[in-house]
């Protein structure tokens, strides 16, 4: 039987709607969205099926049924492109959002090899970096099949029409998430052979058709090859009695190549973020760790802030964002462990000196909305918790870091926060788009839910969020500003 699509009537009338709602189909989400949007009525209309606090629908595509992952955007004689990394799909998208309500696929580019994830992009100017990376089995990756890996440079200067310009090779499982802020070197989380999980690599660039290593970092006990062993972080009684905040090796990986090859919780997952001549890498179990890298060629670790325990320890820093004008960084975790294991943490620092940073705050956890059908989001399904932030702070076409701070938050969709107090930051805005009522791949495990991915926010103020099992999600902040309560 097929469910009724919702009448433009309903759409344009409707209140917010919970979960018991008729989730509408991408059709009648993208006219929902340009429907509320048209004429500028400014009448608070949400999808049916979503919840939100401050934030409006604008546009949506599903990206002909591709989900996007990592996404950045520029803007190019006038009009908006947003390049996506994708889940399921080799390949890369070039969307044309300079009208958000009506975004257009301009183009797909394929990737050369499937079982090769193609999940990550960046861009400056006119070259764009894309990482290749070996998939692991609960993504529907085949170990034993061949995979490419490393990191493609791309021109732009026709910036639907991507050419490839070089292929750099790692010689192992590839790149997972990499930056690049112009100039002549790419920051990579690499998986390097010879290593216990991922290290961070400079890649020269100055020759784009012939990228090299200028230099790498690696945290003591990584380097198996060199006969480097990690280290526990707890007494050798109690690594019989308790696997809780343990850093060492661990044969049974939950979650594949996040970890590199081996599961790992000692890693470098999220790209370096570069600021002047500091690395700012957020390193897994091994905590925040500031680079000196003013000689590419010998990088230095000046300053270090653990957060594992008394927070998770795979992934214990996921992402790290250093905002150095207002002396603080932003850091979150990732938590894969569906609803088990210890808290995960999103974290205000203070790296007014980078040789001693200290922790200023934590985010307040999202609360369900009270009209939705679960009381919390450890138990709703998926994976929880904070994800990707707004990064690519390095790109003039990004909305700059100031008093919003956005993350996408798994099943908590995307959640915005108030951030002029550094001691106190409060939540004032948030999106959950509909579930999800066609699944693309195999995550999430069990109850298929949302899983707001990524967030990137343009200078005009339009929000973009992915997910694993949608399409693209186009929104605005409609809230005050801080300061203005």
């Amino acid at each position: 039987m097929t469910e009724p699509k919702p009448s433009r009537r309903d759409i344009l009338q409707g209140p917010l709607l919970g979960a018991a709602a008729v989730a509408a189909s991408p059709t009648a989400l993208t006219d929902s969205a340009q429907a509320q949007t048209r004429g500028r009525s400014r009448t608070r209309t949400i999808p049916p099926g979503a919840y939100a606090r401050n934030v409006e629908a604008v546009g949506y595509s599903d990206l002909d049924h591709r989900p996007a992952f990592k996404m950045a955007i520029r803007e190019v004689r006038g009009r908006w492109y947003l390049y996506t990394g994708h889940f399921w799909n080799s390949g890369w998208s070039v969307v044309d959002v300079t009208d958000p309500q009506r975004p257009h696929l301009a183009n797909f580019v394929p990737g050369e090899a499937d079982n090769t994830w193609t999940l990550q992009v960046d861009l400056s100017g006119d070259t764009m970096v894309t990482a290749l990376e070996k998939p692991f089995a609960n993504f529907g990756g085949r170990p034993d099949a061949p995979f490419q890996e490393g990191v493609l440079i791309w021109d732009i200067a026709d910036p639907v029409n991507p050419r490839r310009l070089s292929h750099y090779r790692t010689g192992g499982t590839g790149t997972h998430r990499n930056l690049y802020a112009g100039g002549p070197y790419v920051h990579l989380a690499a998986g390097m052979p010879g290593y216990k999980g991922n290290i961070y690599v400079i890649l020269d660039i100055s020759d784009r058709s012939s990228p090299k290593e200028a230099g790498r970092w690696w945290v003591p006990g990584q380097h198996e090859a060199g006969g480097e062993i990690l280290a526990s972080a707890e007494p050798a009684a109690r690594q019989e009695t308790t696997d809780r905040y343990r850093l060492r090796l661990r044969p049974a990986c939950q979650c594949g190549a996040f970890c590199a090859s081996a599961g790992e919780d000692v890693s470098l997952h999220d790209p370096p973020y570069v600021v002047g001549n500091l690395a700012y890498l957020p390193y897994g179990a091994a905590g925040m760790i500031v680079l000196d890298i003013s000689d590419v060629s010998r990088p230095e670790q000046i300053g270090c802030l653990k957060f594992s325990p008394p927070f998770h320890s795979r992934f214990g820093v996921h992402s790290v964002l250093p905002v150095p004008e207002r002396g603080i960084a932003f850091a979150n975790s990732e938590n894969v462990t569906y609803a088990n294991g210890p808290a995960h943490h999103a974290s205000i620092i203070d790296i007014s000196d980078p040789r001693e940073p200290y922790l200023l705050s934590l985010f307040p956890e999202p609360v369900p909305p009270k009209e939705a059908p679960y009381s919390d989001f450890t138990t709703r399904g998926g994976w929880r918790g904070p994800h990707n932030i707004n990064h690519h702070q390095h790109h003039p076409d990004v909305q700059n870091q100031g008093d919003l701070f956005y993350i996408a938050h798994f099943n908590a969709g995307l959640r915005i926060y108030d951030v002029s107090n550094k001691r106190l930051p409060i939540e004032v805005g948030y999106f959950l788009p509909p579930e999800p009522t066609r699944r693309y791949g195999p995550m999430p495990e069990g109850k298929l839910v949302l899983q707001t991915e990524d967030v990137v926010v343009d200078r005009r103020g339009f929000i973009y969020i992915s997910d694993k099992n949608q399409g693209l999600w186009i929104l605005r902040y409609t809230g005050p500003r801080p300061g203005a309560r």
